[in-house]
């Protein structure tokens, strides 16, 4: 297809292939998911399962490039299908609004994927998403905090019990060491300073969605549409390449 020509010249016809044979689970379709979605389906992936149990908010616009104001109120699973299907309308897109829970954990984790992209913001979620993912051995590319964050050139890629200065990588290895795990889980960080450590939560502004009683409650953090879409959008192009084998 001419719309993925340069991409083809790129990989070469073979990586391509395999790229396009590839399947994708992305777990949270919001700041950094959303950038995520975009990459992958602008590559030529042609599987891909879109998971979020929320709708658009108005707090969303600012940096979430699902949020319109056509989309608001709309599930960010059904809009995210839909650009999809735009962007490429052969792509095979299973769309799942459901919340990330143990309850949930088959649905979203079978069929198993080539590979999980945890995009989750919330703690409890992404645990359960990480630890669930880990004991069925899938690939895992998971984000760590975006919020608060200015500056592009102090992201990096590493393994989770080896990041530095990530509040919530720290929280998060914590209560994964707690279920067994202690290396494996590639994410994308930030080793930016950021005063912030997890206390006192409260509800945020994205409240509204079918869902908003599940889940630990958080504080509202600042952020900008840059550095949220630089994280989304390196991670997809992680996934880019490491599906392609390149």
């Amino acid at each position: 297809m001419e719309r993925f020509t340069r991409i083809r010249l790129f990989l070469g016809e073979e990586r391509f292939q395999k790229l396009q044979a590839s399947s994708v689970t992305v777990v949270g379709l919001g700041a950094v998911g959303g950038y995520v979605v975009e990459g992958l389906a602008r590559a030529g992936i042609n599987q891909l399962r879109l998971v979020d149990f929320d709708t658009v908010q108005p707090s969303n616009i600012n940096r979430q490039i699902l949020a319109l104001e056509t989309t608001l109120g709309r599930p960010k699973t059904e809009v995210a299908r839909e650009r999809v299907l735009d962007i490429n309308s052969s792509c095979e897109v299973e769309a799942l609004q459901v919340f990330a829970g143990e309850e949930t954990m088959e649905d979203i984790l079978t069929p198993a994927p080539d590979l999980l992209i945890d995009a989750i913001d919330s703690l409890n979620p992404k645990v359960q998403l990480l630890t669930a993912a880990y004991y069925r051995r899938i690939p895992i590319l998971s984000s760590m905090g975006a919020a608060l964050r200015t500056d592009p050139a102090k992201i990096q890629f590493g393994d989770l019990f080896a990041t530095r200065k990530c509040p919530l990588a720290r929280r998060l290895r914590k209560r994964l060491r707690h279920n067994g795990i202690e290396q494996g889980i590639e994410c994308i960080y930030s080793t930016e300073e950021v005063d912030f450590d997890y206390q006192p939560p409260e509800r945020d502004g994205d409240s509204g969605h079918p869902f908003s009683d599940r889940g630990r409650a958080r504080r509202t953090l600042g952020s900008l549409p840059t550095l949220t879409g630089i994280f989304g959008l390196c991670l997809a192009n992680r996934a880019i390449l490491q599906l392609a084998g390149k």
